[in-house]
This record gives C-alpha cells, sequence and structure tokens, in this order.
C-alpha cells in the first residue's frame, strides 16, 4: 500500500507516494528524474548511488524512501548553482579525476561530506573517507589530488567570503 512521503530533495520540498519496500534511488531516479545517483552495485559496497542525507554520505540503494522522510537530501544535481559547478566539481574536471564518470557523483558527494567535517584533510584521511566509493577506471590519483585542491579552494574562498563548504548560494531556501 503506497504512503505519501514529504522529502527535502536539493532545497526543495517534494512528494512522493511510495511502496513500503521502495528504495531512494529508485525515487530519486525514477520519480524526480535525478539521474546522478547510480546503480552500481545493489548492495552499498560501490559508492556509485551515494546521497547525502542530513549532510552523512549514504548508500541510496540500501535506504527505503519512506526513511528518508523529513531528512534533508542532496544529490550531485543539488551541488551546484545555475551554470556554475561547485569548487569540488571544479576541481574534479580540473583535475580531470573521472574517465567514464560512473562513479564520480558518489565520490564528490563524498568530497563534500568529508570537506565539510575535515576542511583540511591529509592524503590518507582522504583515501580512508572515500575508501568505501569504487572507481573501476583507477582514477584514484586524480581524484585524490582534486580532492586535496578542492580543500584549497574552499579555504581560499572562504577567507574571501565567497562559497564556504555548504551547497552553492540560496541552495537552501
Amino acid at each position: 500500500m503506497k504512503r505519501i512521503v514529504q522529502l527535502r530533495v536539493n532545497g526543495v520540498a517534494r512528494e512522493v507516494a511510495v511502496e513500503p519496500h521502495h528504495i531512494l534511488l529508485d525515487v530519486l531516479r525514477q520519480e524526480f528524474d535525478l539521474i546522478g545517483p547510480r546503480e552500481g552495485c545493489g548492495i552499498g559496497m560501490c559508492g556509485a548511488c551515494t546521497v547525502l542525507v542530513d549532510g552523512v554520505p549514504l548508500s541510496s540503494c540500501l535506504m527505503l524512501a519512506a526513511l528518508a522522510a523529513g531528512k534533508e537530501l542532496v544529490t550531485i544535481e543539488g551541488l551546484s548553482t545555475g551554470s556554475e559547478l561547485h569548487p569540488i566539481q571544479q576541481a574534479y574536471l580540473d583535475h580531470n579525476a573521472f574517465q567514464c564518470s560512473y562513479c564520480t557523483p558518489g565520490f564528490i558527494l563524498g568530497t563534500k561530506a568529508l570537506l565539510d567535517e575535515n576542511p583540511s584533510p591529509t592524503p590518507g584521511e582522504v583515501r580512508e573517507y572515500l575508501s568505501g566509493n569504487l572507481c573501476r577506471c583507477g582514477s584514484y590519483v586524480k581524484i585524490l589530488d582534486a580532492v586535496l585542491d578542492a580543500a584549497q579552494r574552499l579555504h581560499s574562498a572562504s577567507e574571501a567570503g565567497g562559497v564556504s563548504g555548504s551547497l552553492g548560494p540560496g541552495a537552501n531556501t
């Protein structure tokens, strides 16, 4: 039996009817046309389906959609504002930290959560934090470089009064 669930997705209040067994990944993709979260393994082991739930990176393939009610959900689509990339996205682009890009949204959202928690991580801390994300193309060195560069960009922007580790301007309004 379907039930109506209130979600806040990328700063926008949304309502959706879900069955008790519907997973968040499917609802985001099929009901809201958000294709950033991707099913890679279906068992929460690869990170391709990562979304931020109240700022915490979680595998949307493991979370029942009904359990996301009342939570703040952020997908890769909600990270940038307009045509301007978030500094983390720009760092990934500048470092070519992707090949096929299947895993990239999960890595970027994991990076966002890491840098919100620890604005100046060491390379070892980056590796540990993102260890639940798999890149089948093997772009790990470039990903590490992008994360460290993104940390510096966010620090510089914060000092200049620009974008902080939060979502882009106006994203939470």
